[in-house]
């Protein structure tokens, strides 16, 4: 195969995985104009419409899909083996994806990352910090980051941080002339900050749990987001009360900006873990930074 033929096939793959030649320009650094004339390129060597244009995006045809289904492996064998050659150099190189959380990039991996990042200037490291935890395989993402408790059993999952407690959190405005809720079901006479979830485009349900009673309870008010930050800055300004991951909090309840409620009722939890297919061969980058990010913060929490 000449080198025009994997250029251009390469470039049908991403214009075909962003459904855009807006974005898939961007991510190739090339021109939109430039790209479909390597697309238009590609169809008349082939003889076959790959690619329709709709009002909204960018589809593959029929005969699109079919070169879609052996190429995107194909391709992902080549960097495999690219990354593989990779480690004859003096230090380990590659690039690596991750999905991930908003709490866990920001708790986790930027932290291992800054420490690890001025000795291996030729690793890079892409952060996609997306709620919904997109499938790592689908999404070609060499790794992801979930709660353990989440995480499918075909997966390596790697811990790489402490258990997790929720924290039940208002600000001393809020809880003025109002009594605080000592038992979940109190939260229905309460105003409370929703946390819309990517996944299902549902809200989240606070969940509790008490001497191996479980419960799940649905709040309600004024306010709703879908990130935690702004769940945390609207709490603080008094508008309701959050449930967020007590290490998110810990600084407000310490210094007095926020009050912690239902204590007793959020126990620990398995916390974050990196997953990746058990498949999967790690190349000397991406194991050096499964090392930097490994837990250890007690003898059990090596892996799962």
């Amino acid at each position: 195969m000449r080198r025009e033929e994997l250029v251009d096939l390469n470039a049908f793959l991403v214009v075909a995985d962003e459904q855009s030649f807006t974005r898939a320009a961007a991510k190739l650094g090339t021109s939109q104009s430039a790209l479909s004339y390597t697309i238009r390129r590609l169809e008349e060597r082939l003889g076959v419409r790959l690619l329709v244009r709709t009002t909204r995006r960018v589809a593959a045809t029929e005969a699109g899909e079919r070169l879609l289904k052996t190429l995107a492996p194909a391709l992902e064998q080549i960097s495999a083996e690219i990354a593989a050659i990779s480690e004859f150099r003096d230090k380990p190189a590659g690039n690596i994806r991750i999905t991930t959380s908003e709490h866990a990039a920001h708790s986790i991996l930027w932290p291992a990352m800054r420490r690890l990042a001025p000795d291996y200037p030729d690793i890079h490291i892409e952060l996609v910090i997306d709620p919904a935890l997109s499938d790592i395989v689908a999404e070609r993402f060499d790794a992801g980051v979930r709660l353990g408790e989440s995480i499918a059993k075909d997966m390596i999952a790697v811990r790489i941080g402490p258990d997790l407690r929720m924290a039940v959190v208002g600000a001393p405005s809020y809880f003025a002339g109002r009594p605080k809720p000592k038992i979940p079901q109190d939260l229905a006479e309460h105003i409370c900050l929703n946390l819309r979830m990517a996944t299902a485009g549902g809200l989240y349900a606070w969940e509790f749990e008490k001497d191996g009673r479980e419960l799940k309870v649905r709040v309600d008010g004024q306010f709703t987001f879908n990130s935690a930050r702004m769940i945390v800055r609207a709490c603080l300004d008094g508008f309701g009360l959050c449930s967020m991951p007590d290490d998110i909090v810990a600084q407000h309840i310490a210094a007095g900006r926020l009050v912690r409620v239902l204590d007793a009722w959020c126990p620990p939890f398995a916390g974050h873990h990196l997953y990746y297919p058990s498949r999967r061969q790690p190349s000397a980058a991406f194991a050096l930074l499964v090392e930097a990010l490994r837990y250890r913060g007690d003898k059990d929490s090596k892996s799962t």
